[in-house]
């Protein structure tokens, strides 16, 4: 059951590693790539019939060479990639595919802030939001860390002033409760952050989460609060965002209505953007504002300004500590040879699963329920990212890419969709993550959860042959078809001493550098999302049509739409009053 085997690239070759084409410089080198994809199609063929549980009674090695240890200050991480369908030689060919790609390269243009975020002429530099090195960042020959280090500062001055009660609302309360409001990537990675560092939390402050443009969302959280002890985010690198302008609106007029004075904006709502006059007509101040800069993508924003959510939840200290985190991981991937590097083998493996084995998902499940936003946010930073069907120079990819990315936490996940993964006819790499030690001394809870973490890894591995469930349950035929397991299912298991905000940063960064290496494989610009603009744009236009109940809205002119929609729109003004 692993699924149909995929097409490979079609096309004419270009050479030369930094072909022009279409005018976009390209870090592959198109013979050597396609060369190396074509080996591992062929070796794809030749490994049928490989079977992982004879594979570890063959090499008592495999879980020695498969798997690293990495020291990354303040914490460690050992990932286990040795239940994976794969052998020496098909590494030895990924990295082929990744040296041919010119992964090295695009990795060295990444951390040294060149614009290979193509279509919309930007560097990607969310590492430099966490770098601590000292060293200069410089994008377009100016050196961005100091106006980096500034906004820290800030956001480090502001979080002491809110903690201590220096920072008071308008008629003199203290603040107990933060919102925050934004969508995508600066609600999912500060919400998944925030939950994650609950042990952490500093007491007295409650950090909150609205995004979605559904009035219930909003509503259900002012029905809770004080307006007078209330603290607003308002995440918006534009400030022009529907779903949170609209909720920070919602909020603002709440607010002035309860407190009776528009000045009293100036104290309860702060801006984490870049637009300082839009944020000045809105109320807020410009010493509220708290900028990050065209580098630094949404799904990759949780380190900068946008991550003001997490260190008013935690303490800056905290924040801090999240950031080194993700910079010694950052360090790892920037100098380990790609043969040692964890985020290069697992985003390759990647690969291996969407584009030679026909795996078109891929599962996350944390052993740990403060990790239950994980797949959430890491829906968006893998999906958005290499969910793209043209190459970084406009042409059609001719093979899968960005696979859908889903999970939940275990063990409610295995009470629920793990049987489709043991049993199932699709094939589902998963991932499994776990601490050795938890935040409570419920140490029963914790040795059953991480026992149920390492059975379902040997289980998906080894499965059960037709021959012993039949000795299971004797000699009953049709009760040993259904508990044959057939095995063979692929997992990586990434496991941590204890979900600190330094773990934390360095799983969040894995991921992320992991993203990265697959979109330059593909050749993807792993960096844009216009796929989320077209319904943005058509919702403007429904919006125009759509009356219920005010006026005549729904009878405003616009272009022709196609009956589907218009029937929809109809139905919905029809039954708006009730």
């Amino acid at each position: 059951a692993r699924g149909t085997r995929a097409r490979g690239p079609a096309g004419p070759s270009v050479a030369g590693p930094m072909a022009d084409v279409g005018g976009i410089a390209t870090w592959r080198d198109e013979v050597a790539w396609e060369a190396a994809w074509r080996a591992l199609e062929r070796h794809r063929d030749a490994l049928a019939g490989f079977s992982l549980r004879r594979a570890f009674e063959e090499d008592p090695g495999r879980f020695q060479r498969f798997s690293r240890r990495l020291e990354l200050g303040a914490t460690e991480m050992l990932v286990d990639y040795s239940k994976h369908l794969a052998t020496d030689e098909t590494l030895a060919l990924l990295l082929d595919l990744a040296r041919a790609s010119g992964l090295e390269r695009a990795r060295e243009a990444m951390f040294a802030g060149e614009r290979i975020n193509v279509t919309e002429d930007r560097a990607v530099l969310h590492v430099a939001l966490r770098d601590l090195s000292g060293r200069p960042v410089v994008v377009d020959g100016r050196d961005v860390m100091p106006a980096v280090r500034d906004v820290q500062r800030r956001m480090r001055a502001f979080v002491e002033q809110v903690h201590s009660g220096a920072w008071r609302g308008h008629s003199g309360e203290r603040i107990t409760d933060v919102v925050n409001i934004g969508i995508g990537g600066s609600h999912l990675g500060p919400q998944m952050a925030v939950r994650a560092l609950e042990p952490y939390a500093v007491p007295g402050l409650r950090v909150r989460f609205v995004s979605n443009v559904d009035g219930a969302a909003i509503d259900r959280e002012l029905r809770t609060l004080d307006p007078a002890r209330t603290l607003f985010l308002v995440a918006s690198k534009t400030f022009t965002t529907q779903e949170t302008m609209m909720n920070a609106r919602t909020a603002r007029a709440w607010l002035v209505r309860a407190l009776g004075d528009e000045a009293a904006v100036a104290r309860h709502f702060v801006a984490l953007s870049s637009a300082v006059e839009e944020a000045a007509r809105f109320g807020i101040p410009r010493e509220s504002v708290f900028e990050f800069w065209d580098w630094v993508g949404g799904r990759y924003s949780l380190w900068s300004a946008i991550g003001l959510s997490i260190a008013l939840a935690v303490g800056y200290e905290s924040f801090e500590r999240l950031l080194r985190g993700a910079h010694a991981l950052d360090e790892h991937f920037r100098t380990a040879p790609l043969e040692e590097n964890l985020p290069v083998l697992l985003g390759l493996l990647a690969v291996w699963y969407v584009d030679f084995l026909g795996a078109q998902s891929r599962a996350v499940l944390p052993y740990d329920e403060s990790l239950e936003h994980l797949p959430a946010y890491l829906q968006q930073l893998d999906m958005e990212s290499n969910g793209k069907r043209v190459r970084r120079n406009g042409a059609p990819v001719s093979y899968p890419t960005g696979p859908v990315v889903w999970g939940q936490p275990g063990t409610n996940g295995q009470h629920a969709f793990f049987q489709l993964l043991h049993q199932g006819t699709v094939l589902v790499p998963a991932d499994f993550i776990a601490f050795a030690q938890p935040h409570h001394d419920l140490l029963d809870h914790h040795r059953a959860l991480l026992a149920n973490f390492v059975a379902q890894t040997q289980a998906l591995m080894r499965g059960r042959t037709t021959a012993e469930a039949r000795a299971q349950v004797g000699g009953n035929d049709l009760l040993a078809a259904a508990k044959t397991f057939p095995g063979d299912r692929p997992s990586t298991s990434i496991v941590m001493p204890k979900l600190t905000p330094e773990a934390l940063g360095a799983l969040v960064a894995l991921y992320e550098h992991q993203v990265f290496v697959q979109g330059v494989v593909w050749d993807v610009n792993s960096f844009d999302q216009m796929g989320v603009e077209l319904g943005k744009e058509l919702a403007k236009e429904a919006l125009q049509r759509l009356s219920l109940g005010d006026g005549d809205a729904g009878a405003r002119p616009g272009a022709e739409l196609d009956p589907s929609t218009a029937g929809l729109l109809a139905y919905l003004n029809e039954r708006a009053g009730g």
